[in-house]
């Protein structure tokens, strides 16, 4: 039997200059207590302009610095505050961590989540998943929720003022959106979320790269320059709302899986998950014998908004290294499989090597 098409979504998104000082008047029909699970610098760059949507309501607000990773422990010590205090809403403020753990938080103890989030690194807060570690860091497990959130809300100033590298690497993650979708279509692979893929997920995906050809260069220079432009907004809708609903309902393929594989090695432990995710997209258009026109737009775009385009610039210097990625991006159950005519350790091996050498000409 077909498999049915399946389309996902966040109930609201609201984007823009000044979008936190309407909090209150865009959640308030949610419940009126709220549990803000914030990073250190989400509090400190979200919090007064928060507090201010608030002025005047007779919503409760309690805002909790949460300790760096979304562990087991600390989504416990999250849901104690939720039953102390009588929360109704909980919301996520800063980057992934603070995000899942707020999703997690909210997922267990029934409450609808709100995200904000304070940087734009990767297609995270519009997705029903999250990434759960223990308490030693250690990865655990991934959670799958039955909805996605009930508002995602992104302040444009606080992605402008916020370092542009966060910037360009959900650059890198969006990157792969729609490659990896359009992978997922030829072979009739599911979503992320385990449906077919419809006409309205690949709607989203290809708009998602044409945004991001259009306005990525234009949106990394008003992102150093702290300002707020037309290109940075797409570029933040690119990366927050059209990677994100794109990826969950449009599905993965080689790119993640390069990710996956290259978090086997010491040396990329500082690259960024969507530096390495850029890489893995170039790497999937040599697997698939894209047209040579289509992987030189892609390879440009990288250069030119500084995402990688070699092995080196993610740390990896000894490229007889890259078999032990290779080997851990093919085990089964990786997103690679859904490729077409598939692809062994070998295959990807040479496929990551021969993009690295593309992209050395652009240094010579």
């Amino acid at each position: 039997m077909a498999v049915l098409k399946l389309l996902r979504a966040p109930l609201k998104y609201l984007q823009g200059k000044g979008a936190l000082l309407h909090f209150c008047e865009e959640t308030h029909d949610l419940g009126n207590s709220f549990l803000f699970v914030c990073s250190n610098s989400g509090y400190k760059n979200c919090a007064d302009k928060i507090k201010e949507s608030f002025k005047g309501s007779e919503c409760d607000t309690h805002f909790e610095v949460f300790k760096g990773i979304s562990s087991v422990g600390e989504i416990s010590r999250m849901r104690a505050i939720v039953k102390e205090k009588g929360i109704k809403v909980v919301v996520g403020i800063g980057g992934g961590s603070a995000i899942d753990t707020a999703k997690a938080t909210a997922h267990y103890e029934g409450l609808p989540v709100v995200i904000v989030p304070t940087v734009v690194a990767t297609d995270a807060p519009c997705t029903g998943l999250s990434v759960i570690y223990k308490d030693d860091g250690t990865f655990d497990s991934y959670l799958f929720y039955p909805r996605n959130p009930e508002a995602v809300i992104v302040d444009s100033e606080i992605i402008a003022n916020a370092p542009v590298k966060f910037l360009v690497a959900g650059m890198g993650d969006a990157l792969g959106t729609y490659f990896e979708a359009r992978a997922c279509v030829r072979t009739d692979s599911p979503s992320l979320e385990n449906g077919g893929i419809a006409l309205s997920a690949m709607a989203l995906c290809e708009l998602c790269y044409k945004t991001l050809l259009k306005n990525g260069y234009q949106a990394k220079i008003a992102c150093e320059n702290h300002l707020v432009t037309p290109a940075l907004e797409a570029i933040i809708e690119a990366n927050t709302y059209l990677s994100g609903v794109g990826a969950d309902n449009g599905g993965l393929a080689v790119a993640h899986s390069v990710y996956n594989g290259f978090t086997a090695l010491d040396e990329c432990e500082h690259a960024m998950h969507g530096s390495i995710v850029a890489f893995g997209t170039i790497t999937q258009l040599i697997l698939e014998s894209a047209p040579k026109e289509e992987l030189k737009e892609v390879m440009d775009f990288c250069y030119n908004v500084g995402l990688p385009v070699t092995l080196k610039e993610m740390g990896v210097e000894d490229v007889t290294r890259v078999k032990i990625a290779a080997e851990k991006a093919c085990v089964p159950g990786e997103t690679i499989h859904h490729l077409a005519g598939d692809v062994t350790p070998d295959q990807l091996y040479d496929a990551l090597l021969a993009a690295d050498l593309l992209g050395q000409e652009y240094f010579k």
